[in-house]
């Protein structure tokens, strides 16, 4: 299934696409997808409604993220060695993890805002991993059994905020709309191998990331059970688990993004997003 939101910001309502492209409204079934909505036996309930006799939405609709509530959005740094040598960094003998504010979560074509300050503003497409249900001290074996779905992310980054203004990398990953998400939640069963997506980011047309989540050096099983040693984690909550290499900051000279820019990118199976840039 591929679900998602759609409304106006902070009115979100949940839906479902249709195989012939069609958004549905599921809001008579359900509140929202955040949380115990987003559980095994609450996606068979929506898998088994006969979607013929939902209410269309009308296509031209503002789509939010796909997840609403969430509790906490953890990111895996330097998870590429491509990416990590762009960066002039080395791959770290464990996976670097970072919080993203859940402020900074947005629609997957909402703008982004170049927050004020800033210099250097950049791109990653990831691939982000939903949990479903609670995950404490799993197995990397049974790791997957936790995944409710997958979407696309841009973990947009402000590269000085990151790198030069002291402390961890959060400040710069958690300014407003730095975090679209979407445009649809793509149920577990849907994905047969979550290594294996080919991911892609263009900036005015120009592209700038092409890669593949076959090359991430920790992979999804890995990850979720890696961070669930050190905290538990709880339906809704959301991984972005590193981006390829073609970032501005490895660009020779840097490129970083500006008022009036568009940003496009993809993983193959979950969805296209499309940001305009704008001064924060």
């Amino acid at each position: 299934m591929k679900l998602l939101r759609y409304g106006p910001i902070g009115a979100e309502k949940p839906g479902i696409l249709r195989e012939d492209g069609q958004i549905a409204d599921l809001s008579a079934h359900i509140a929202d997808f955040h949380g115990a909505t987003l559980g095994p036996d609450a996606l068979s309930e929506i898998a088994a409604i006969n979607l013929d006799r939902l209410p269309i939405v009308d296509s031209n609709v503002r789509l939010g993220a796909c997840v609403g509530d969430i509790g906490k959005v953890i990111c895996i740094g330097l998870n590429f060695s491509d990416h990590a040598a762009e960066s002039g960094m080395e791959v770290p003998p464990e996976p670097v993890i970072f919080a993203k504010a859940t402020s900074a979560v947005c629609g997957p074509n909402d703008a982004i805002e170049i927050p004020r300050g800033s210099t250097a503003t950049d791109w990653e497409v990831e691939l982000a991993v939903v949990i479903g249900r609670h995950a404490k001290y799993v197995s990397e074996a049974e790791a997957l059994e936790y995944v409710a779905g997958y979407a696309v992310m841009n973990d947009v980054s402000e590269r000085d905020f990151q790198l030069h203004r002291s402390g961890q990398w959060t400040k710069g990953k958690s300014c407003d709309t730095f975090g679209p998400l979407g445009p649809w939640l793509v149920t577990a069963d849907e994905v047969t191998d979550p290594q294996d997506l080919s991911m892609t980011l263009s900036v005015n047309g120009h592209q700038y990331q092409n890669g593949s989540t076959a090359t991430m050096v920790y992979k999804v099983p890995f990850l979720i059970s890696y961070l669930s040693q050190f905290m538990s984690l709880h339906p809704g909550d959301v991984i972005s688990t590193g981006t390829p290499p073609g970032v501005g900051q490895g660009q020779d000279p840097k490129v970083f993004l500006k008022p009036g820019d568009v940003v496009e990118l993809e993983v193959a199976g979950l969805g296209r997003q499309k940001q305009n840039v704008k001064a924060g």
